[in-house]
């Protein structure tokens, strides 16, 4: 078995389809799994690859995992850039953060 890093976009498409191919109503936690992906996720998987392949271009600090983080939360202050690099301890430059949020922006 392997891993693989998903996009919330993902997971809320992957959800729909299942949920729609069913028989059998979700439990509660695929509900609630699926309502969190439907009210936070706001742009398409094509958009939220997009995004995670452009921001691992902005340097080697970013890992797949950090990009797919920027992908589904869609930072939009540098604030919130640098907390979502705060555990990964890596010093941004001010350059790097305003890359990031400028390829978040074209998708918001």
């Amino acid at each position: 078995m392997s891993e693989k890093y998903i996009s919330l976009a993902e997971v809320r498409e992957l959800l729909t389809e299942e949920n729609e191919k069913r028989e059998v109503e979700f439990n509660a936690v695929q509900k609630s799994a699926m309502a969190h992906a439907q009210t936070i996720s706001k742009i398409s998987p094509e958009q939220a690859q997009e995004i995670v392949d452009e921001v691992l271009q902005v340097g080697d600090f970013v890992t797949e995992a950090v990009a797919f983080k920027i992908a589904d939360i869609l930072p939009k202050y540098p604030e919130d850039v640098r907390a979502i690099f705060a555990k990964e301890r890596v010093t941004l430059e001010a350059d790097d953060t305003n890359k990031i949020l400028d390829i978040v922006a074209k998708y918001l």
